[in-house]
C-alpha cells in the first residue's frame, strides 16, 4: 500500500481509521497480518505523546477458492488477522491533532503516514458528512469516493447505511481483493480499480474522519461450516427460533452441563452471526447501546442507527430455487435445509427490545434537543427499487401435502399490513420530528418527503444498480400473489419520488427521471450542517474527464 511505510518485509494491512469520538476521546483502529510485539499510536502537535493499543485477533476471517487474493486457498481456510485499537483521551473539542500508528516487530517496525484526528465536534460546528452505502466491491466505488475528495475535500464523518462488503467473513473483501476495490482501500485512497482505462484510487477519508457503520444484509453470515465455501455459508442463514428448536432436541448431547455460553454459541453457529462486523468496528460503550443499534451525538447531529435488515432471497420461481416465496423442490421433505423465506434478523416490531430501546432514545432530552435528528438503517422505507418488495415482515409459511403426507409445496406470504417499518417504526419517527431517514439496499438514488415533513433519502447508487421499477420494469411477483400486497411498479408505500431540483437525468424520450439507477453514473450525497442541506452529485464514469454534477439539493429543517 503506497501510504504505508516500512523498513521490513512486513506492511500494515490497512491504514488507521477513526471510530466513535466523544467530546474528549477518540478510538483509532488498524489491522496487520501479524500481532506485533507492541502497537502504538503516536500523536500530539509534535508527535510527542503515545498510547499503547489493545490487540485482538479476528475470529472468523477466512479465504476460499473464490477469494481474489494471494495465497493458497484451494479450500476454506482461516486467515490470521490482528486488529489494533487505541483510545486517546483528555482531548479538547476544538483541537485537531496529528497522529500515526506503529506496529513493532522484534527488530523492525511498520508505521503509517501522519494523519489527523479531533474529538467529537461542538454544537454549531459546520460539518460536511458523506452519506453512503452498498459498496460491496462494486465497480464504481473507487471512482465515487475519489470524486468525493476531489469535489468536497476532507469530510468530517462518514455515515454508512450498510452492505459494506459482499461476504463479511472473506478477509480480502475488507483489505486486499486483487481487483483493487476492497472496502478499506477504497475509503482510504489506496484502491486500484480500473474503469474505461482510467485507474481510480478511492478517497483518503476515514483516516481523518470517523466512520459510523450500519448492519445490512451483507454484514450477516449464515450457518457456520469449517469447509463449505464462504458464499454458501453466507446464504445459509435461518431464523434463530428454528435453531433453538433444533438445539432443544439435541441439548443433552450438545450441552449436558446446560452451559449458557455453549447454548448461545451453538444457536448462533446454527442460525446467523455478525461476528466479523462486530470485531472490525468499535461501538459506543454504554449500558444500553450495542453493535446492532446505537445513538451518538456528533456536532449538531443526533444520529440513531438501527438494525433494520432481512436476508435477501431470490424472487425466482423456478422449482430449483430456494427463494423469498418458496423452498426448492428437492428440499421439500428436508426441513433442515430450508431457507425460511426472507426472514428478518433482528426485529423492530412494536414491543421488541430494539423498539423499546428506540422509544427511550427518542424520548431522551439528548435526542429532543438536537438540531438535526437523523435515523439511519439499511432497508428502504420508500423506494422505486426492487428490495422493498415483499413487505418488511417475517414470512408466513404455508405447507401443502399430498394424501400420503409428503410435502408438495412450501410457500411464503408477507402481509403488507404487518410491515414493521410502516406499521411500527414510522409512527415513532414521525412523532419524534425526525429530520432525515437515510437508508440503502436497492442500489439507486431517490428521495421522498413524508406528510409530517420527514425527508427520506436512498443514496445507494454508489457502485452499481439493479434498476428502478417504473414504466414497464415490473418487480417479479408470483402470478397468484395479490398485486395490492406485492406492488410491481412504483413506491409500494405511497409517497411519490421527488424530481431532482437542479439537474435531473432524462430518459430516451426526454422525460426527467425522479431517480438515478445506473451502472455507469455513480452518485454520492453530502450533508452540510452549516446550510442544513443534503446535496447529491453524480459522476459519469464513461467520461472520466467530465465534471461532477450537483443534481439535487434539499433542506432538512
Amino acid at each position: 500500500m503506497s501510504s504505508i511505510h516500512s523498513n521490513s518485509a512486513y506492511a500494515l494491512l490497512s491504514d488507521p481509521f477513526l471510530q466513535f469520538p466523544t467530546s474528549s476521546s477518540i478510538k483509532i483502529v488498524w489491522f496487520t497480518e501479524f500481532p506485533g510485539v507492541e502497537n502504538k499510536i503516536i500523536y500530539g502537535h509534535n508527535l510527542e505523546q503515545e498510547v499503547i493499543a489493545k490487540t485482538t485477533q479476528l475470529s472468523r476471517t477466512r479465504e476460499d477458492e473464490q477469494s481474489k487474493v494471494n495465497g493458497d486457498y484451494s479450500e476454506t481456510t482461516k486467515r490470521m488477522i490482528w486488529r489494533h485499537e487505541g483510545e486517546i483521551t483528555g482531548l479538547n473539542q476544538d483541537e485537531k491533532l496529528p497522529y500515526k500508528v506503529i506496529t513493532f516487530l522484534e527488530d523492525n517496525k511498520v508505521e503509517s503516514k501522519v494523519f489527523s484526528f479531533s474529538a467529537s465536534p461542538q454544537q454549531e460546528t459546520p460539518l460536511k458528512i458523506l452519506l453512503t452505502s452498498d459498496h460491496q466491491l462494486k465497480p464504481m466505488v473507487a471512482a465515487n469516493l475519489q470524486k468525493v475528495v476531489e469535489t468536497i475535500g476532507q469530510v468530517d464523518a462518514v455515515f454508512f447505511a450498510g452492505d459494506l462488503v459482499n461476504i463479511p467473513d472473506r478477509a480480502s473483501e475488507w483489505f486486499d481483493d486483487q481487483k483493487g476495490g476492497a472496502f478499506f482501500p477504497c475509503l482510504q485512497g489506496l484502491a486500484n480499480y480500473t474503469i474505461e482505462n482510467t485507474v481510480y484510487h478511492g478517497g483518503e477519508l476515514i483516516q481523518s474522519a470517523p466512520l459510523f457503520p450500519t448492519i445490512g444484509n451483507h454484514e450477516v453470515m449464515g450457518r457456520w461450516s469449517e469447509n463449505k465455501r464462504l458464499s454458501q455459508q453466507y446464504v445459509d442463514a435461518i431464523p434463530e427460533k428454528i435453531a433453538k428448536k433444533t438445539y432443544l432436541k439435541k441439548a443433552e448431547i450438545i450441552n449436558p452441563d446446560h452451559d449458557v455460553i455453549v447454548e448461545r454459541n451453538w444457536i448462533k453457529n446454527n442460525s446467523f452471526n455478525t461476528d466479523t462486523y462486530e470485531e472490525i468496528f468499535s461501538f459506543p460503550q454504554t449500558e444500553d447501546n450495542n453493535s446492532h443499534y446505537y445513538a451518538v451525538t456528533f456536532g449538531d447531529i443526533r444520529l440513531v442507527v438501527l438494525q433494520v435488515t432481512n436476508i435477501w432471497r431470490s424472487p425466482n420461481l423456478e422449482k430449483t430455487v430456494q427463494g423469498r416465496y418458496q423452498e426448492s423442490e428437492k428440499e421439500l421433505n428436508n426441513p433442515e435445509n430450508w431457507g425460511y423465506g426472507q426472514h428478518i434478523f433482528k426485529t423492530i416490531e412494536k414491543g421488541s427490545q430494539q423498539y423499546q430501546w428506540l422509544e427511550n432514545e427518542l424520548n431522551s432530552e439528548t435526542f429532543k434537543q438536537a438540531k438535526y435528528k437523523i435515523v439511519m438503517f439499511h432497508h428502504p422505507v420508500h423506494t422505486l427499487g426492487g428490495n422493498i418488495v415483499p413487505p418488511y415482515t417475517n414470512p408466513l409459511q404455508n405447507i401443502t401435502q399430498d394424501t400420503d403426507g409428503n410435502i408438495t409445496e412450501v410457500r411464503y406470504q408477507y402481509p403488507k399490513e404487518n410491515d414493521y417499518i410502516i406499521r411500527d417504526l414510522m409512527p415513532l419517527l414521525e412523532t419524534a420530528n425526525v429530520n432525515l431517514v437515510f437508508y440503502g439496499h436497492s442500489h439507486l438514488w431517490n428521495r421522498f418527503i413524508g406528510s409530517t415533513g420527514i425527508n427520506f433519502l436512498e443514496s445507494s447508487n454508489v457502485g452499481n444498480s439493479y434498476g428502478a421499477h417504473l414504466g414497464n420494469n415490473k418487480r417479479p411477483i408470483p402470478p397468484d400473489y395479490a398485486k395490492s400486497n406485492y406492488v410491481e411498479i412504483g413506491n409500494p408505500n405511497g409517497l411519490k419520488p421527488i424530481i431532482p431540483n437542479l439537474a435531473p437525468l432524462k430518459d430516451e424520450n426526454n422525460n426527467v427521471l425522479p431517480y438515478i439507477a445506473s451502472n455507469e453514473i455513480t452518485v454520492f450525497s453530502i450533508l452540510d450542517t452549516e446550510k442544513a442541506t443534503v446535496s447529491s452529485y453524480y459522476f459519469d464514469t464513461r467520461q472520466p474527464n467530465s465534471k461532477v454534477i450537483k443534481f439535487d439539493e434539499f433542506t432538512i429543517l
